[in-house]
């Protein structure tokens, strides 16, 4: 049973929504960069897909007696499948139809390393039930992924290239000059707008000289 069906079933009066997201600052750049360029990178890579949620360092309420002040955590980044994409002020699982993460990674840090491989593995196997839990080192580069399989998290192996394959994202992820990133299933790496325009630019200006080798002046087409 679903905790919307639960909580349904026990006529309990639900509070206010629009709880504010509850979490520390970020524990350093590193973190905050990573965050960015998953985040961006997705966000436009799915430009034109309007049934997901992706965000960062945001609180998830997941309470059964739909409290604030029990029950919450809050993923570096997480991404939510089959819902409405909009702004939130936080992930409140009672009034999302009871959904929870598809996707979950954890930026690891030296205070948090030992929580993110044990308790929230734990929470997010057997609480959330979250289809996929990555972990990210951006100092180490450790990259560690998980798939749910019979209610249990299994290892992910790598591909060739070290890639992990999220089957509910159908991207791979894996570390590109220092950072966690994603890559298609061709294993194309998934860029953030900035590169894009910047491949666009380098394309028309390649263009541009392979005309201009052939005495067309560009500037007249």
């Amino acid at each position: 049973m679903t905790i919307a069906r639960e909580l349904a079933s026990s006529n309990v009066i639900l509070p206010p929504s629009d709880l504010y997201s509850n979490e520390p600052p970020l524990e350093t750049e590193l973190h905050l960069w990573q965050i960015i360029f998953l985040l961006q990178s997705l966000t436009y890579f799915w430009k034109e897909k309007t049934d997901f949620y992706a965000v960062g360092n945001l609180t998830i309420y997941y309470s059964l007696n739909q409290r604030k002040s029990e029950d919450f955590r809050g993923p570096d980044f997480f991404v939510v499948l089959g819902t409405e994409r909009k702004p939130r002020k936080s992930w409140v699982v009672w009034e999302e139809n009871g959904q929870y993460p598809n996707v979950i990674i954890e930026i690891l840090s030296s205070t948090t390393a030992t929580t993110d491989k044990n308790f929230k593995k734990e929470l997010y196997q057997d609480i959330f039930r979250t289809p996929n839990y990555f972990w990210f080192d951006p100092y180490s580069l450790e990259l560690v992924g998980f798939h749910l399989v019979d209610g249990k998290y299994q290892p992910l192996s790598p591909n060739e290239q070290g890639h992990l394959w999220s089957q509910q994202l159908e991207l791979y992820l894996g570390v590109n000059e220092g950072v966690l990133r994603f890559f298609t299933p061709e294993g194309q790496l998934v860029p953030m707008p900035e590169e894009k325009a910047k491949q666009a630019q380098e394309k028309a200006e390649r263009l541009a000289a392979k005309l201009r080798e052939l005495n067309i002046d560009p500037d007249t087409i």
